[in-house]
């Protein structure tokens, strides 16, 4: 969320970094309806002291044996207007925060501008394609003869974009969910968290999935409970309306869940096999840090989600996202994209966020100063450490072999305990 501060005193600057994002809004109606705001909440003080004056003065009067009357009906008038003012100033506030929680976050001043992914910048690319001097199949193709998931059975359960793992591939899928787990918490000292997969509203607003993207997540009416897009919502979410102190920063947490994602937008997008799913398993990496060392923080924490790919020895590339392919919710991104053979193109498989205070304003997340005793508001910071659906088909298509086989990397051998997937 952006302060009503910094829309007050840096206006016009506001107007030309969200237009760098696609957004173009009028802060003028926020400025109005805030000056508005304010001098109803002014007046409504001032009337408040008035009552507070009168009564006392009723008291003086009844105590001293005097008659009070006007000054009875002065006070009944004063707390029927002040009565109306509230009530006026209560829905000039929501109209304010609808307007405010709709905004995007502001773009770092170091991230490149462009108006989609095609202005995204390539920093580098890591590892080597394998030559394959067969023709290399498919990550379904393999799946089906290896007998690793079946997508016509869990369609009878669920409908498209439900994976069913089956024997080596559930085997494959939950192994490499634990190497991931280990890398993050042994290697890269983050706390393992097991969250619950059913988070309230005010946790899917924190992290500015709402209310702008309401219809991209699975919603319980009922109980008014949502299924988590990302662990990146309860793992922000933590520390809630907390303050904390700065001897415990850094923050930082792991977590595999589940992540539901209704996919509203993606009619016509590529949503063969495991490439975009309504279900799907993910290691989330979440930190929460002092401001200061935010952008030091996603670089370290990129480098982290990048171990894997190393580890696991698969040729991958970071993408710096330009302004317009910026998240709702983040000030920059780097993204990893892996490369599928088979496909015979790159697949995101993570997205590494510094949100700066944009989520800890709306979760009320803060931290108190050794320095002065001063509270600010934390930095957020998260990454898929990763997604397994598109880490699956690399993995599957560059390490097939001419017989139909998988070779099992050597790190996720020890978990599988596997050479050769046949």
């Amino acid at each position: 969320m952006i302060s009503i501060e910094r829309i007050r005193n840096n206006l016009e600057a506001l107007k030309s970094s969200l237009a760098l994002k696609g957004y173009n809004v009028d802060l003028n109606e926020i400025i109005s309806i805030d000056s508005d705001y304010r001098a109803s909440l002014s007046l409504v003080n001032d009337l408040r002291a008035e009552r507070n004056k009168v009564t006392n003065q009723i008291a003086e009067l009844k105590k001293s044996k005097q008659d009070a009357n006007d000054k009875i009906v002065s006070m009944r008038a004063l707390g029927s207007k002040i009565k109306d003012l509230e009530s006026e100033i209560s829905v000039k506030k929501e109209r304010l925060d609808d307007l405010i929680l709709n905004l995007p976050n502001v773009p770092h001043e170091s991230v490149p501008p462009g108006s989609d992914e095609s202005n995204n910048k390539v920093i580098y690319e890591w590892g080597v394609e394998k030559n394959q001097s067969f023709d290399i199949k498919n990550h379904l193709s393999l799946g089906s003869s290896l007998k690793l998931f079946d997508f016509e059975r869990s369609a009878k359960l669920s409908g498209s974009g439900f994976p069913l793992y089956t024997g080596k591939g559930a085997l494959l899928e939950r192994s490499l969910i634990n190497f991931m787990l280990e890398i993050q918490t042994q290697k890269n000292d983050y706390l393992e968290i097991i969250p619950p997969f059913l988070v309230n509203s005010n946790s899917v607003l924190t992290t500015g999935n709402l209310p702008k993207f309401s219809e991209d997540m699975y919603h319980s009416e009922i109980d008014d409970m949502w299924l988590i897009p990302t662990a990146e919502v309860p793992l922000t979410n933590i520390h809630y309306n907390e303050i904390l102190n700065q001897s415990d920063l850094p923050k930082k947490y792991t977590a595999f869940s589940a992540c539901f994602r209704r996919e509203a937008g993606s009619y016509g997008k590529d949503t063969k096999g495991f490439q975009r799913l309504h279900q799907f398993n993910k290691v989330e990496i979440v930190q929460l840090v002092e401001p200061e060392e935010s952008y030091k923080a996603l670089e370290s924490l990129t480098s982290h989600a990048e171990m894997v790919l190393k580890s696991l020895n698969l040729k991958y590339r970071k993408i710096e996202l330009c302004a317009g392919d910026l998240s709702f919710s983040a000030a920059k991104c780097y993204d990893l994209e892996i490369w599928a053979p088979a496909e015979g193109k790159w697949l995101e498989v993570s997205s590494c966020s510094n949100f700066e205070d944009f989520q800890s304003r709306r979760g009320n997340i803060r931290y108190r100063k050794e320095v002065d005793n001063k509270v600010d508001f934390v930095h957020t910071l998260n990454g898929s450490g990763l997604a397994t659906p598109r880490l699956l088909i690399a993995l599957l298509e560059t390490y097939q072999n001419a017989n139909g086989t998988i070779t099992v990397p050597e790190p996720l051998q020890d978990y599988t305990k596997l050479k050769i997937i046949d």
